[in-house]
């Protein structure tokens, strides 16, 4: 691997009279090795302002970033289809990342990285190597050698895209878009081993399930399935997930290969978001309802070409769409009444972007 070069410039946004509280953007992109492909920008919450303060090159398709929760680490997968596939610690500090160390997955095209709630150790979710791989975790943050990696069956049918916590952090739930299932997996708090798969649940033959989001309350998830255009409501009882209800995201004419990319709930849980790319390029949005978690279609906005992810604000006044075939971070005002987006007229020119995380 290149060695990485970490720079810092300033890039102004629109100027408004009032500011607020201020949280750190970092954005992942599709870069070569050679090129910027982390970027750091300042957020201004009350005035929506974003300045970049920092971008780091040396790394191949960041595509996927994760946080850790004193906000002291980020961690980044390299999307590579070969056997370089690989995940990168930096250590997180005043808006700047320094690299710590990198370890390969052992599963080509890793797009997305989880860390324990208890910051214990990282998963990733390979996507064309079919499989999910454990990393330990260093005292210094550090990634230590893979301890175990779940290959599954098919690895030409299996296609693992991410892997999300329960809120108690008890377990790990992992999407395998191609078949359709969403596995769980048991945290282990003794022993070598951090994980042990139990159990999965199948949704609809041909969803695609891509990514997963829990409610606030922690009664519902959602996935969101790329290749039907829907979105599977679930009920959470019992530490199992039991779909109950699918939602059309993509309307768009023609089955198969819909594109639907990511999901969010809104911070006070009123409100549920999908992304769809391909056909109709834009956000889906949903009311849900408080007593059974059903959701319904209540508008559609669009936005920039390929929103393969997108960000809500920490309080949720504005929404960020990345747009990777327009290379824009588009900025949305959101009606936390109405759950509706406006365009607020604001974007930021970045490569390829294709995740947005914030630190809070």
């Amino acid at each position: 691997m290149k060695k990485l070069i970490v720079a810092c410039f300033a890039l102004a946004a629109v100027s408004c009279a009032s500011s607020g509280e201020v949280f750190y953007l970092i954005v992942g992109s599709y870069a070569d090795e050679t090129a910027p492909g982390i970027y750091v920008y300042k957020f201004d919450a009350g005035n929506g302002n974003l300045d970049c303060v920092s971008r780091t090159g040396g790394i191949a398709n960041p595509s996927f970033l994760a946080l850790s929760s004193n906000g002291k680490h980020v961690y980044s997968v390299s999307e590579t289809d070969d056997d370089r596939a690989s995940v990168q610690a930096f250590r997180f500090e005043e808006g700047s990342l320094t690299h710590l160390n990198t370890q390969l997955t052992g599963g080509a095209a890793p797009c997305h990285v989880s860390i324990d709630p208890e910051g214990r150790f990282i998963v990733t979710a390979n996507y064309t190597g079919g499989s999910v791989t454990v990393f330990p975790l260093a005292a210094d943050g550090s990634i230590v050698e893979a301890s175990q990696i779940f290959k599954f069956d098919d690895s030409t049918k299996s296609h693992l895209h991410c892997t999300t916590f329960s809120p108690d952090g008890r377990f790990l739930f992992a999407t395998d878009l191609g078949t359709d299932k969403i596995y769980r997996f048991r945290v282990e708090n003794e022993g070598n081993e951090y994980l042990s798969l139990d159990s999965f649940v199948e949704l609809n033959r041909g969803s695609g399930t891509r990514h997963l989001v829990f409610h606030p309350s922690g009664k519902y998830a959602y996935a969101i399935n790329e290749l039907a255009g829907t979105v599977t409501s679930m009920q959470y009882v019992d530490d199992r997930l039991i779909p109950f209800q699918y939602s059309v995201s993509d309307t768009t004419a023609g089955g198969g290969g819909k594109g639907s990319a990511d999901i969010h709930v809104s911070p006070d849980g009123k409100f549920l978001y999908s992304s769809n790319r391909l056909k109709a390029d834009g956000i889906a949005i949903f009311s849900v309802d408080e007593n059974s978690g059903a959701l319904t279609r209540i508008g559609y906005q669009s936005t920039g070409a390929h929103p393969r992810n997108f960000a809500l604000s920490p309080d949720g006044r504005l929404v960020l769409v990345a747009s990777r075939d327009r290379n824009n971070i588009e900025q949305f005002k959101r009606n936390a009444e109405t759950g509706l987006l406006e365009s607020s007229g604001t974007t930021i020119e970045i490569s390829k972007p294709v995740c947005l995380i914030f630190d809070h």
